[in-house]
């Protein structure tokens, strides 16, 4: 139909030139300036509207409607919403929240929480070199956070000398300002310093008396809440969190020292060990003293619950609370109400509620819940995402939905924010605990299935890798199994990944590993090693599951055919399979590469002769987007170049971060202002610019990762574009109509 439309228009167009040139042909019309004007400004609406109907008709250009949403944040715009950690909390009887954490990238690092909803922050502890820390409490007057400040070089407010940090109990008053006394430090005077050393790892208040656990100094140090003068000390080793019992003892984490195991201690006021104590946790995280005076401890080893123990005269353990095993209890991964992970805050209200907050594995995210006294899940607030993207499973049509540890189950009837619903959490701790995302920060996420099996893979803010991702449903119900790794080359002949892991990576060159055995752990004969130039522009999977690596040099592109699935359901790859192809000469840093078998067509970003970079910001994705068709019988013409929003003054303001191609478009999204470009495939016109719309606050935070947008067709004809969104905490979801 579009094609019949077409033809119908240009014949006409061909008509009216004629016509035209037989009118011109009579002269004394010609020598009309008034017919000259008129016939003039007719054919050019004419010719105008031609030009703009066949524009449309021969690309698509026609606006494009959208709404926007999010996922992975109870709350989606706002300078009050759920932080991107808690790392620390404490209840007061009337169920107010206080939690603390090193860092949320919006500024709130401390949140107050009641009924479900977020009520206040607390100020200035974010920038300046200032940060949160792992410990919060507070009296009937006053809140209490252990916090760093850095030095901030020479200024006139009173900062630690370069080179130096103070690791600080800094004091607020009760709606969340900064309460100064007299001896303060920093620039409001709101800060006592307790060490240069190592930060504070507990606070608790009795009386008018601070308690807080020096680490670096194996001291508990007393302060008056009023003055915040020091009163006395006493020597603990390792301390860890506090918590006062009814009789005005403290109870203090030890916490585990090499070999010897962490224990719970009692202890007086002054200082005096009493002989009750609980060793029999393998790792309690946090601890806290209910409504009736129990103690209750977050075990968070393999049991991952809440146990309860009565304390009055030895400590004897009389309950516990969530599922034996937490989040793997039962189907492994899968969110239930008493499925709890990564412990790092328990409490109680006067009312005998109790406050749970999970943070899971290596800083995963904020789920705080309230239960009832009797179990009933109440309210739940979630702050899951930080530095990721989304990806969608194609064979549920964009149903399933994946971030790095996360995986949501979508319903696209419910209004903005209402549409995700957290299904499965896809780390295991405990059964694989040298998964990468264990050791590593990845990000971007690529969902494929290959033989019609699902896989993940992930990629980091500096492309230096690719993590593979399997799943057994019958043996690890949601969660992901290691499956196989590849890393770039190190320029300094030195292994890759520094520390301790993996063990046994070759200690130069690049590798690909792969789990072999299926246990989940990198061993001996499990690498396959390299080396090649060491500066990666990017990473692909295609549909058929092989992996595309961009190097920025001339023969930049490297091609490692899928080689099959072994028998424990790890995609094979190797270097002896590896192809090498020579970048495009238009590119002279290649940065982004996207290749889709069934129509043969390559998509490259980069840098080009024709608009090179201004300095060397290895995180954007170039200066131009081409298209090439026939990729694989050789053609290395393109179909068109765009030239896309890159920095030509050095200050980054207008920079493209990442590229995604999917249907009839290629989306583009910049660095700063997070703005959507959208480009017309067949032809590379520019259709349509997304912004965040009022569902997210009209706002966004930069986008920091190279695969920072990822965008998905439906069967239907929508289009989902995934957006990070770091800084509030969420992915933004653009929904395009079809």
């Amino acid at each position: 139909m579009k094609n019949k439309f077409l033809t119908q228009l240009l014949k006409l167009r061909h008509k009216l030139n004629r016509y035209i040139k037989k009118i011109l042909s009579i002269r004394y019309l010609q020598k009309s300036k008034t017919f000259n004007f008129l016939l003039s400004l007719t054919v050019g609406v004419i010719f105008t509207t031609i030009g703009i109907t066949t524009d449309w008709a021969t690309t698509g250009t026609s606006t494009l409607t959208y709404t926007t949403s999010w996922i992975g944040n109870t709350i989606g715009s706002g300078n009050l919403r759920v932080q991107n950690n808690i790392e620390a909390m404490y209840v007061v009887p009337d169920g107010t929240v206080y939690t603390n954490s090193h860092w949320d990238e919006a500024g709130m690092e401390a949140g107050i929480y009641k009924d479900g909803k977020v009520i206040g922050a607390l100020g200035d502890t974010h920038g300046w070199s200032r940060g949160g820390g792992k410990a919060v409490t507070a009296n009937s007057k006053y809140i209490y956070i252990a916090m760093t400040q850095g030095s901030r070089g020479n200024t006139k407010e009173d900062y630690p000398p370069e080179g130096t940090t103070w690791h600080c109990v800094r004091r607020y008053d009760l709606s969340g300002k900064p309460a100064p006394f007299p001896e303060g430090r920093g620039w409001d005077k709101s800060m006592l310093i307790t060490s240069t050393k190592s930060e504070v790892t507990g606070l608790a208040t009795v009386g008018n008396e601070l308690y807080a656990s020096d680490f670096a100094a194996n001291r508990i140090r007393v302060y008056d809440t009023d003055t915040m003068k020091e009163l006395r000390s006493f020597t603990f080793a390792n301390p860890g969190a506090i918590t006062i019992d009814p009789q005005k003892k403290l109870w203090i984490i030890q916490s585990k020292n090499g070999s010897k195991p962490a224990k719970i201690l009692h202890y007086s006021q002054s200082g005096k060990q009493l002989p009750q104590e609980i060793a029999d946790i393998v790792e309690p995280s946090v601890i806290a003293i209910d409504h009736q005076g129990k103690l209750l401890v977050a075990e968070n080893g393999p049991r991952q619950q809440m146990l309860i123990y009565d304390i009055k005269d030895k400590p004897v353990q009389t309950g516990s609370f969530g599922c034996k095993g937490g989040i793997y209890a039962g189907v492994p991964g899968e969110v239930r109400d008493l499925k709890l992970y990564g412990l790092t805050g328990v409490g109680t209200d006067a009312s005998g509620n109790i406050y749970i907050n999970s943070n899971g594995f290596n800083k995963s995210g904020t789920d705080l819940r309230k239960f009832s006294p009797s179990g009933k899940l109440m309210w739940r607030s979630l702050g899951l995402i930080f530095v990721d993207n989304a990806d969608a499973d194609p064979k549920t049509d964009g149903v399933d939905v994946f971030t790095k540890q996360e995986h949501y189950l979508m319903d696209y009837s419910k209004p903005a924010g209402k549409q995700w619903t957290y299904k499965a959490y896809t780390l295991n701790a405990f059964k694989y605990p040298q998964d990468p995302r264990l050791h590593t920060s990845p990000d971007g996420t690529f969902v494929r299935r290959i033989q019609g099996k699902p896989f993940l893979f992930l990629t980091d803010m500096y492309n230096s890798f690719l993590q593979i991702y399997r799943f057994n449903p019958d043996k690890d119900g949601k969660v992901a199994i290691p499956a196989g790794m590849f890393v770039g080359t190190n320029s300094a002949d030195k292994p890759f990944l520094k520390g301790n892991w993996p063990p046994h990576q070759p200690k130069q060159g690049e590798w690909i590993w792969r789990d072999r055995n299926g246990n989940g752990k990198f061993e001996k004969n499990e690498y396959d090693s390299s080396k090649d130039y060491p500066y990666i522009g990017g990473w692909w999977v295609d549909s058929k599951g092989d992996v595309w690596k961009a190097l920025r040099t001339e023969d930049g592109i490297r091609h490692y055919p899928l080689q099959g699935i072994d028998a424990k359901g790890n995609p094979i790859y190797s270097y002896s399979s590896m192809e090498k192809q020579t970048t495009p000469n238009i590119f002279n840093d290649l940065r982004r590469i996207e290749y889709f078998p069934k129509t043969d067509t390559m998509y490259l970003s980069g840098f080009t002769v024709d608009h090179p970079a201004f300095g060397d910001d290895a995180g954007v994705a170039g200066s131009e987007i081409a298209r090439f068709d026939n990729w694989s019988k050789g053609n290395r013409t393109p179909r068109w170049r765009i030239v896309i929003p890159y920095d030509t003054t050095g200050k980054r303001e207008v920079s493209t971060a990442a590229m995604s191609m999917a249907g009839d478009y290629v989306f583009a999204v910049t660095v700063k202002t997070a703005e959507v470009y959208v480009y017309n495939a067949k032809t590379g016109a520019q259709v349509q610019q997304l912004k965040p719309g009022p569902e997210v606050g009209s706002e966004s935070g930069w986008i920091d990762i190279p695969y920072g947008i990822r965008a998905f067709r439906r069967s239907n004809g929508e289009y989902l574009v995934f957006v990070e969104e770091n800084w509030k905490g969420k992915v933004i979801v653009y929904r395009l109509a079809g």
